[in-house]
C-alpha cells in the first residue's frame, strides 16, 4: 500500500474512534455534570477534525506536479501539521478558560462507577490510538499523522486525570477537575506551540539529519571513480520528496564522458538506495601521479586544520607550473567570528607559499 492510502486508512480510524469518544464523553459528562468530560469530549472532537485535515493534506499533497509548481505538492503536508498544531493550541486555550472559570464558579458533579469506568475504557482507547498514529507516522514520515498521535497521547492524559479526579470525588468527595483542568490545558498549550514552532523550523529550511548525510555521502563516494563526496544539500519538497546537489572529488585525466558517466550512476545509486534526487554534481578535481602536489596539500591540510573551528578542507586542487592554488574550506557555526578564521587561514597558507595564487573558498557546515 502507497504512502497516501496508508495515511488516509490510519486518519479514518482516527475519525471513527474520535466521534464515538466524543459521543460517549459527550453523554457522560452531560449526565454526571463534569466540565473535565465535557471538555474532552471536545477535544476529541478537535482530533476528529485535525484527521480530516490529514486526509485533505495527504490528498493534496500526492497531486500531480504543474507548470507552476514542477516539483509536487508535498510541502502541503506541512501546512496540514502547521494547522493541527493551531487546533491543538485552541483546544488548550479553550480547556484553560473553562477550567479557569469552574474554579471561580464552581459545580458539584455527581459521579457514578459506570460513567468512571466508562472514562477508564476511553484512556486506553485513546493511548492505543496515540501510539498507533505515532508509529504510523514515523514510518511513513508524515509529521501531521505524528502531531496527531501526540495530541491523542495528551488526551489520554487528561482523561487519566479525569478519572482520576473522579475516584478522588468519590472516596473523598472533593472535587479537584477544575484544577486539574488547567493544570492540563497548560500542558496542551505547551505541546501545540512546540508543534508549531518545529512545523515552521521545517518549512524555513532544516539541516540535514548528520547520519543521514553521511549515509549518502557514503554511497556517493561508493561509486567507482569517486574520491570523495562533499557540500551535499538536500531541499525538501515534503516528507518523502527530497532534491539535492552534491560536490565529488575525481581525478583530473578523467575526459567529460567518463565524468558524465560516474555522475549518472551517482544519481541513480542514491536514488535507489535513499530515494533522494540529486539533481547535480559538482567536481573537484584531484591532482593524479605527482608525489609533489600530494606532499604540499598534506602540509596545506595541516596548516589549515590546525585552526580551531575548522571542520574540514577539500576540493584541492594545484597547478605548481602556474604557482596556482585552489581548495575550500569548512568552518564551524560555533566560531566567534567565521570571517576571521577564513581569514588568518589564508594569512596562514600564503606565508607558506608567498608565490602562489590562492582561490579558498569559503564553505558552510550544511550537511553534517
Amino acid at each position: 500500500m502507497n504512502r497516501t492510502k496508508v495515511i488516509i486508512r490510519t486518519s479514518i480510524i482516527g475519525i471513527i474512534v474520535n466521534i464515538i469518544l466524543s459521543a460517549v464523553k459527550a453523554v457522560i459528562g452531560l449526565t454526571v455534570n463534569s466540565i473535565a468530560i465535557v471538555m474532552d469530549a471536545v477535544n476529541n472532537l478537535s482530533d476528529a477534525l485535525s484527521s480530516v485535515i490529514t486526509i485533505i493534506g495527504a490528498k493534496l499533497s500526492n497531486k500531480t506536479p504543474t507548470k507552476k509548481h514542477p516539483l509536487g505538492f508535498g510541502r502541503v503536508e506541512y501546512l496540514t501539521t502547521t494547522v493541527i498544531s493551531v487546533i491543538i493550541l485552541y483546544a488548550g486555550v479553550t480547556a484553560f478558560v473553562e477550567s479557569f472559570k469552574k474554579i471561580i464558579n464552581p459545580s458539584v458533579p455527581d459521579y457514578s462507577a459506570l460513567s468512571l469506568l466508562l472514562v477508564g475504557i476511553a484512556v486506553i482507547v485513546k493511548i492505543i490510538l496515540g501510539l498507533y498514529f505515532k508509529g504510523v507516522g514515523s514510518r511513513e514520515k508524515s509529521d501531521a499523522l505524528i502531531a496527531s498521535g501526540k495530541d491523542a497521547l495528551f488526551d489520554g492524559v487528561i482523561s487519566t486525570a479525569t478519572f482520576l479526579a473522579g475516584i478522588i470525588y468519590l472516596l473523598f468527595k472533593v472535587s479537584i477537575e477544575s484544577y486539574l483542568g488547567v493544570i492540563i490545558s497548560i500542558v496542551i498549550i505547551k505541546s501545540g506551540i512546540e508543534m508549531l514552532s518545529d512545523t515552521i523550523s521545517k518549512i524555513l529550511g532544516e539541516r540535514i539529519e548528520s547520519d543521514f548525510a553521511k549515509k549518502v555521502k557514503k554511497c556517493v563516494a561508493s561509486v567507482e571513480g569517486v574520491h570523495g563526496a562533499y557540500d551535499l544539500i538536500l531541499h525538501s519538497y515534503g516528507p518523502d520528496r527530497l532534491i539535492g546537489s552534491v560536490h565529488i572529488e575525481v581525478d583530473d585525466k578523467l575526459t567529460a564522458n567518463e565524468i558524465d558517466e560516474i555522475t549518472r550512476k551517482i544519481e541513480r545509486k542514491v536514488y535507489k538506495e535513499y530515494n533522494v534526487n540529486i539533481t547535480g554534481v559538482g567536481i573537484y578535481a584531484v591532482n593524479t601521479g605527482d608525489n609533489e602536489a600530494a606532499r604540499i596539500r598534506g602540509e596545506v591540510s595541516r596548516i589549515v586544520t590546525g585552526f580551531d573551528y575548522v571542520i574540514q578542507m577539500h576540493g584541492f586542487y594545484i597547478k605548481i607550473e602556474d604557482l596556482y592554488m585552489q581548495f575550500d574550506v569548512i568552518v564551524d557555526y560555533a566560531a566567534p567570528n567565521i570571517k576571521e578564521v577564513y581569514h588568518n587561514i589564508i594569512d596562514a597558507v600564503q606565508e607558506k607559499y608567498p608565490d602562489y595564487t590562492l582561490q579558498i573558498i569559503l564553505d558552510r557546515d550544511i550537511s553534517e
